[in-house]
């Protein structure tokens, strides 16, 4: 199971992000919440943003919708690049649909769960995606407290995508740190999105390398 860190630029300076996404260049991939002030209590970036963004960035773009909407405005960020666009189960109408119109637009197509949500109901539907969000803190905001109570969670996502014979990726977001990476990536998850841990350190690229080495050590002490 190889790692992969993705820094989310709601912790980066908005008023310069391309010399931002400059600073993450030995990513795997950066992390894009789109919030609407609905689904969640903030607002971010819409879809002309993004596409700026993705045709900057020096790494393929993960876009988290955080939206009350995403089956009619999710396929946009597919269209315009993004390698993975993510949307809530919450949210979602018809999330089969939804993850085939994205996989048809040539995004991988990830399902987010909000730390309450419990990831049974959506077991079943791990062949239609390409990545479970399993979010270890409420979404809208970053630097908050990693919840350690969705580790069982990742356990179980991890273990039904085991099972199943599937490569799906488990991503968590929300508190990760070098204090929270390890246990984490203990319970399965293999995609860590990282904020101010990454944003907030003076080396981005060292604090990118850090975590990854992190996670990994955490994978073989599996």
């Amino acid at each position: 199971m190889d790692v992969k860190i993705a820094p989310s630029i709601l912790s980066a300076d908005f008023v310069n992000l391309e010399r931002e996404l400059g600073r993450i260049a030995s990513a795997d991939l950066v992390h894009v919440d789109v919030m609407d002030n609905h689904f969640v209590p903030n607002m971010t970036f819409g879809l002309p943003v993004v596409e700026r963004i993705i045709e900057v960035a020096p790494v393929p773009v993960d876009v988290h919708l955080m939206i009350e909407d995403p089956d009619r405005w999710g396929p946009g960020f597919a269209e315009a690049g993004a390698s993975s666009v993510t949307f809530h189960a919450e949210a979602a109408r018809a999330p089969v649909r939804l993850a085939r119109e994205l996989r048809a637009l040539g995004s991988r197509a990830g399902v987010a769960l909000r730390p309450a949500t419990p990831v049974e109901p959506f077991l079943d539907l791990l062949g239609e995606v390409d990545m479970v969000l399993v979010m270890t803190v409420e979404p809208g905001f970053g630097g908050q407290g990693f919840i350690d109570g969705t580790l069982p969670k990742i356990r179980r996502t991890r273990a039904a995508v085991g099972e199943a014979g599937l490569d799906v990726l488990v991503q968590v977001d929300g508190g990760v740190s070098v204090e929270t990476i390890e246990r984490a990536a203990e319970a399965g998850a293999d995609v860590f999105v990282a904020g101010s841990a990454v944003y907030g350190a003076q080396d981005a690229a060292a604090a990118i390398h850090e975590l990854r080495e992190l996670a990994r050590g955490a994978h073989r002490h599996d």
